[in-house]
């Protein structure tokens, strides 16, 4: 079971390469125009296609923001243009049935999701995908303190399945006609996770990426 949620603060990330912050309203032009660069890569990600759907996009977003459901973030290069989106999501205060929790305790949710994460094609598989991931994870763990961060996606998309398992997040296995796709298909997701005890081990791999 899982406590109601609380909103939390959307930090902003800086690292070399990557800027995330605060998704604004007015920041879905900048984002259709990112995602128009080409969308070759976006056949198992819901990425919308003009400025209304752009709009209702970030409206969604936001409106899950307010009811502390998600932290929305814009992604922006290291000349400040903006080149996509991510978020955490499922964010998760679980409730225990009696004693205390087991340590460490969590200073933020006890677990939480990164999704709805997309780039222009430029940026994607360079410096600026990898270090938004650190920056992202290091948040949830070293920050909120997490005991659990999840990804998933699409069962079809080899390529995001690959990306996953470079960060470190081990497959727990795929759920079968799990949702709508975003090719109006049903979806089977595959479900990837990362615990706390594994991120050390995990940030190593992701710095040492970095400095390549």
């Amino acid at each position: 079971m899982t406590e109601p949620t609380t909103k939390l603060a959307t930090p902003t990330l800086v690292g070399r390469h990557v800027r995330l912050e605060a998704l604004e309203a007015g920041h879905a032009a900048a984002l259709l125009a990112a995602a128009d660069e080409s969308r070759t890569t976006y056949a198992f990600t819901f990425v919308p296609a003009d400025l209304a759907g752009m709009e209702a996009y970030v409206a969604t977003a936001l409106a899950e923001r307010d009811a502390g459901q998600s932290v929305p973030f814009v992604v922006r290069d290291a000349a400040g243009a903006i080149v996509g989106s991510t978020r955490f999501m499922c964010i998760e205060h679980w409730t225990w049935f009696g004693g205390a929790p087991p340590p460490p305790l969590p200073e933020g949710p006890d677990a939480v999701e990164i999704g709805f994460t997309w780039y222009a094609e430029r940026v994607q598989r360079t410096a600026l995908n990898t270090e938004a991931k650190l920056l992202l994870c290091r948040h949830a763990f070293e920050t909120w303190k997490v005991r659990r961060v999840t990804w998933k996606t699409d069962s079809r998309n080899e390529r995001s399945r690959a990306a996953i398992a470079r960060l470190g997040a081990k497959l727990d296995g795929i759920l079968r006609a799990h949702r709508a796709a975003s090719d109006n298909t049903v979806r089977s997701t595959a479900f990837f996770s990362m615990l706390a005890e594994e991120w050390p081990s995990a940030r190593q791999n992701l710095v040492r990426r970095l400095g390549r």
